[in-house]
């Protein structure tokens, strides 16, 4: 036991470990998803981040210590988001063709999503760097970051809130979209995209390869609009 808790430890300390675990915990939360015929409940990034957050609970591994691994993961967000231009040509003349009503619900998604956040957060009378944080949570984690970092606001209080956001969106999104009877797969996935980032994304690709392609030039616009009008609502707390 002792040389097996002196192998643990030399292997904590090394970054690549927590990079490891990350990973692992994706591909067996993959695993679950996949088993369950991707039930929205069963939320591959949801399970992922449960299995990784036990496992640093049961090693008592502070978060500097992960984050030093993790950061790889991290590093990669900023061009998995270039990527997304990919889908914006691969279907650009569909986009074309239903331009008008895109601008319309990207308008109005990322005010929806500004505003909600900054007025119920500041009738909660939460303080100021917090809302900031709080602010951007319906765009992908690197931009959000960068918004709340900007502004005066923490970044890793902006990565926890993308993610609760992203998460509930996934779970959420195609339920919603049959209730309300929604068939047109590049609505379901603009929608999915626009309010629930990467995470709807993932989610949207998972149910039509449409809805994905959709869902990625909804967080990519979404993340462009936001990153203009977050600043300028920001202003209104002052």
């Amino acid at each position: 036991m002792t040389g097996e808790f002196a192998v643990w430890v030399y292997l904590s300390r090394t970054p690549l470990l927590w990079l490891t675990v990350t990973l692992m915990a994706y591909v067996v939360a993959d695993r679950i998803a996949t088993a369950t015929n991707r039930h929205p409940l069963a939320n591959p990034v949801l399970i992922a981040i449960a299995i990784t957050a036990c496992i640093l609970k049961l090693t008592e591994t502070p978060y500097a210590t992960y984050f030093e691994g993790a950061q790889f993961v991290h590093f990669l967000l900023g061009p998995a988001t270039v990527v997304l231009a990919i889908p914006l040509y691969e279907y650009r003349a569909t986009v074309v063709r239903s331009l008008v009503p895109m601008l319309a619900a990207l308008l109005v998604g990322s005010v929806v999503a500004l505003a909600s956040a900054l007025i119920l957060a500041s009738a909660l009378g939460i303080p100021r760097d917090v809302i900031v944080s709080i602010a951007p949570k319906s765009v992908t984690t690197g931009v959000a970051m960068g918004i709340a970092q900007t502004l005066g606001g923490d970044p890793t209080l902006a990565a926890v809130i993308v993610m609760l956001t992203g998460m509930t969106g996934g779970i959420l999104v195609t339920p919603l979209m049959n209730v309300l009877r929604i068939r047109d797969m590049r609505a379901r996935g603009f929608a999915a995209g626009l309010a629930a980032h990467g995470v709807g994304t993932a989610r949207a690709f998972q149910v039509n390869e449409v809805a994905g392609a959709f869902a990625g030039i909804a967080l990519g616009l979404n993340a462009f609009v936001t990153a203009i009008l977050a600043p300028v609502a920001v202003t209104f707390l002052r």
